[in-house]
């Protein structure tokens, strides 16, 4: 049997109240867009808006080294130097712990979160799937009233 490293992540939303956390393990060889999805269920968000991942938390995201965004995938007109989220895998983003990227959600409505690799499982990984394993605080609603 293969044994596919696990990666656990923290997530955080970013400048919104109440103050929302959680952790997910995810397969490390799966593409960004499986991240994302799991990001976003995470707080129980619907899943229906472009996304990108950054490497800098500024406000100009077009600006950071890294990029990759699913207007690539989609083809449309992404940001200069974007890299698909669809064919980029997990590992060749995050190589270690405490590596960060913004996840920014919703180009209208800018849901920023911060995601940080917190640790890497190798080993016996049977049965294990991309999960929620830890929730701090309730998550803000991403369509307020």
């Amino acid at each position: 049997m293969k044994n596919n490293p696990f990666f656990i992540f923290e997530i955080q939303v970013l400048e919104r109240e109440p103050k929302a956390i959680r952790k997910i393990q995810i397969e490390a060889d799966k593409t960004l867009y499986p991240l994302a999805e799991a990001i976003i269920k995470s707080f129980s968000f619907k899943f229906d808006h472009c996304f990108g991942f950054y490497s800098s938390f500024e406000r100009n995201i077009t600006k950071a080294e890294r990029l990759y965004e699913l207007f690539v995938d989609c083809n449309e007109s992404p940001s200069e130097g974007a890299k698909s989220v669809k064919k980029t895998k997990i590992t060749e983003v995050f190589t270690t712990a405490g590596e960060k990227m913004l996840f920014l959600f919703d180009y209208g409505d800018e849901w920023r979160f911060s995601v940080e690799l917190k640790e890497i499982k190798e080993g016996e990984n049977q049965g294990m799937k991309t999960a929620v394993i830890e929730s701090l605080g309730k998550a803000p609603k991403q369509y307020p009233s």
